[in-house]
């Protein structure tokens, strides 16, 4: 539905302005998801989060991986609705797990940090910045930039996670960046049935 919607007004603007072209057009199409689609899916998560008693942790979840994110990349679901029901599942359920996870011996958390660190800055290298096949990343200065980027806001998210006295928060940041590290993988995309963008159009 969401995309009939986008395709539809991408075509309007089209006609309306037909110095764009079919590049343009497919940037102007994707924008279009980002608002449409994004948005409500954003509003309907937090909702489920107020519902749950955990919006502001849910909120903060979203907030603080948001760096890695952005930058790591990450595999997409297909529909609308798996992707709703995925990115609820990881944010709120982070957000909630959080809340009982107790570690009472800290060299355990160090090590368990310092193995977190290791798997992620060997993903990071193997796959980062993880993209799609409908939105790669051609620009090898962009690859660079994001691997680069991918590296330290990984680091400091981990070492966040071991310095921050509230249990909670710590929390947050170590399982988000595992989740995150997770999504990038392989087998990650293998699960879901996506492509990185450099097999598509590196062939």
């Amino acid at each position: 539905m969401v995309d009939k919607i986008c395709l539809f007004l991408t075509h309007k603007i089209q006609e309306e302005m037909p110095e764009i072209n079919n590049e343009r057009a497919e940037i102007i199409d994707y924008g279009l998801h980002l608002i449409i689609g994004e948005l409500p899916k954003n509003f309907i998560i937090l909702g489920i989060a107020y519902i749950l008693g955990i919006f502001k942790l849910t909120l903060l979840t979203v907030i603080l991986l948001l760096p890695y994110r952005s930058v790591s990349g990450g595999f997409h679901l297909k529909t609308h609705l798996g992707c709703i029901i995925g990115t609820t599942l990881i944010y709120c359920g982070i957000a909630k797990i959080s809340c009982y996870i107790i570690f009472y011996n800290q060299i355990l958390k160090y090590i368990i940090t310092l193995s977190v660190w290791i798997f992620g800055v060997i993903m990071i290298h193997l796959y980062a910045p993880a993209d799609t096949e409908n939105v790669p990343i051609l620009s090898q200065k962009e690859r660079k930039n994001k691997k680069i980027l991918s590296y330290i806001f990984l680091s400091i998210a981990l070492i966040a996670s071991c310095i921050i006295q509230n249990r909670i928060i710590s929390n947050i940041l170590l399982l988000s960046h595992i989740a995150q590290t997770i999504c990038i993988t392989k087998l990650a995309y293998k699960i879901t049935k996506n492509k990185y963008g450099y097999e598509v159009y590196e062939m």
